[in-house]
């Protein structure tokens, strides 16, 4: 009886939401435009749905203002708007209702939303007289992702939605919120606590993942699928390899049309080097039909990274596509989508694709990066001069590095500090294959231009090393060769190279980056560092630019001589094309006698005699202030570069 029960209920919640495809409202199927309309709010403000193209999500709750029924999911968004005031929920409750009606309901209930007054241009479009509520979930572009109607069963099926969609879009604490109320309702809903169990992996909260899943699991219920599935997703992120593996095939055997195991299966299979497997159980991920909707877009984007890697870009575009039409918020296929042009040489499609991923995500850092990258690419193709000047300089570094002879001509004086010049070469991605390509290029591109800007270090400018390596016909396996790194470091006149590797994990990526000195071979500097994705970039690359430029000063102080000296202040023959800026602090130096014993010329250490600080620095030279002095400063005395906290 309970199972009957519980079949009915469904049938009527299903029943209930796919009401609105009938009675002439076919336009408002999936993906569709949403209709437009423009309406007043009871202080008369103007709300234009055509003006919130840039909007992530729309929610439009049509209710009555004298209908409790109606007003039941209405009052659970208010609550979980309030709980969540930074998630970007957007709510718009549209009412048939006489305004001293609404006046009185917003009185009573406290509504934080705009409550808008219908005299029924927007109800009709969107089939909201008969059954309310009726509630239509509206994503990027305007298009229509969800349509509800009714309360109940109705309204819990739109919440579980809309915590699948938030879960989408990456608010994973709404999607929690959204889950707990859901399921403090109803226990039993278990695709609510599967959205809890996949917001904590999302944050990668391992141990609150497996304990809803776990549960799940061990319910003997419905959800008893879903929570193996959830665990073998969780023991996967924990590198526990072949308890994900048997419970995906455990999942499979019961539950066959479950596809996201197949993406889980793929993932390890292509950690383990087995690429052939896992573009087969993608390609299975992908044709099954069972999938939440927060996973299906992954075996496509998945099968298209694999494509991708062998060279079909236009198959690759293709599975991106449907990724992106599957799941709108699915940033992930649009970058990814975008390399493919990237790597054909089509920086006009590429930055046209990263500018459609900006409109879905304005903060995404590999957006944001490979766009600039992009636009610098065009920018130089369209700028003739330039163009031809690094011809130039590619064929004349070319030549250099074929018959092995340094950029420059070495200078006479060996104490002032050249500019310090530093080239990445060969940041080599390995691991699982992660979800968006072009980690390796956007980790390289954003830390070469926080690097930039300190002034410190100049990093060689990427169009030049992808034409120099063009021009020499090097491709990556040619650049695993140490001795190839360290030519192309000599010719370029970088004094570091920094080469690595990006080892992507489940649980993360880990970064082993290592400096070597193109003159004597050494290595200055190792940095290891778990790197938690995309997601927390930006951190990250602020510290190990302090990390790289921490053992710059310490390793490679800058050295010069001091031009003029009056009165307070002081001259010194670097500026900023060496890496100084305004601050850099500095010692004057006198040398000590040397000491003859056994026939031997002991040197002793330089004595600190003075210190500066820069005031003011011009291309060539810099202007210091001295701020102590043990004797008389003097032109053509030796400074060097010294950093606080660090001993000489």
């Amino acid at each position: 009886m309970k199972k009957f029960s519980f079949c009915v209920s469904m049938f009527i919640m299903i029943l209930a939401t796919l009401l609105w495809a009938g009675d002439g409202y076919g336009q408002l199927s999936t993906g569709t435009a949403a209709p437009v309309f423009s309406l007043k709010d009871a202080e008369g403000q103007i709300y234009d749905l055509s003006k919130a193209k840039d909007q992530q999500i729309i929610i439009l709750y049509f209710f009555a203002a004298d209908s409790r029924p109606s007003q039941e999911g209405l009052l659970s968004l208010n609550d979980l708007a309030k709980q969540q005031p930074g998630s970007g929920l957007k709510v718009w409750a549209i009412t048939l209702s006489p305004p001293e009606k609404v006046h009185q309901f917003a009185a009573q209930a406290g509504i934080s939303f705009p409550l808008l007054l219908d005299k029924g241009q927007a109800s009709d479009l969107y089939n909201a007289r008969t059954i309310l509520p009726a509630v239509c979930i509206i994503g990027p572009g305007l298009k229509i992702l969800d349509y509800f109607q009714g309360g109940g069963k109705a309204t819990e099926a739109m919440l579980t939605r809309l915590a699948e969609r938030e879960l989408q879009r990456k608010q994973t604490q709404m999607a929690r919120a959204i889950s707990d109320a859901v399921v403090k309702k109803n226990p039993r809903n278990a695709k609510a606590r599967a959205v809890k169990g996949y917001a904590a992996l999302k944050d990668r909260n391992l141990r609150e993942a497996e304990r809803v899943f776990k549960e799940m699991s061990g319910s003997g219920t419905s959800g008893e699928i879903l929570g193996k599935e959830g665990l073998s997703a969780v023991h996967s992120q924990k590198g526990e390899t072949e308890k994900a593996m048997r419970l995906a095939k455990e999942v499979e055997n019961k539950a066959p049309k479950r596809g996201y195991v197949n993406v889980i299966k793929g993932k390890i299979l292509y950690a383990q080097g087995k690429k052939k497997e896992a573009a087969a159980e993608f390609q299975a991920g992908a044709q099954k039909g069972e999938s939440e909707v927060y996973q299906e877009a992954v075996g496509y984007n998945q099968l298209g990274r694999v494509y991708a890697d062998s060279g079909q870009y236009q198959k690759a575009r293709e599975l991106y596509d449907r990724a992106v039409k599957i799941d709108p918020y699915y940033i992930e296929g649009t970058t990814n989508k975008g390399v493919t042009f990237e790597r054909e040489g089509r920086w006009d499609k590429a930055l046209e694709t990263y500018q459609k991923a900006l409109s879905m995500e304005k903060k995404d850092t590999f957006a944001t990066v490979l766009a600039r990258n992009a636009q610098a690419m065009l920018d130089v193709q369209k700028d003739a001069e330039r163009n031809k000047r690094i011809d130039q300089l590619v064929r004349d570094l070319a030549e250099r590095y074929r018959s092995q002879k340094d950029r420059q001509p070495k200078d006479e004086d060996t104490w002032t500090s050249p500019p310090m010049v530093l080239s990445f070469i060969d940041i080599q991605e390995k691991g699982i294959m992660s979800e968006r390509d072009g980690f390796s290029e956007v980790f390289t591109s954003e830390l070469s231009s926080v690097l930039n800007g300190s002034g410190r270090v100049r990093v060689v400018e990427r169009v030049l090393l992808d034409r120099l390596l063009a021009e020499l016909n090097l491709g990556s396996s040619d650049l695993t060769d140490p001795e190839t790194k360290l030519k192309l470091g000599r010719v370029l006149a970088a004094r570091l190279i920094g080469t690595g590797s990006l080892l992507h994990m489940p649980q993360g990526t880990l970064l082993n980056l290592r400096f070597i000195d193109s003159e004597t071979t050494e290595i200055p500097d190792v940095i290891s560092m778990q790197m938690s994705g995309s997601e927390g970039l930006e951190k990250e690359i602020f510290q190990l630019n302090r990390d790289i430029l921490k053992t710059v000063i310490l390793k490679y102080p800058l050295r010069g001589y001091l031009v003029k000296v009056n009165g307070d202040e002081a001259m010194l023959n670097m500026g900023s094309r060496q890496g100084v800026v305004m601050g850099t602090k500095f010692e004057a130096l006198e040398e000590q006698e040397t000491i003859k014993y056994k026939g031997k010329t002991l040197s002793s250490t330089a004595k600190s005699v003075g210190e500066l600080v820069t005031i003011k620095v011009e291309p060539d030279l810099a202007y210091l202030r001295i701020t102590k002095r043990d004797r008389t400063l003097k032109a053509d005395d030796k400074v060097q570069e010294k950093m606080e906290g660090a001993g000489r």
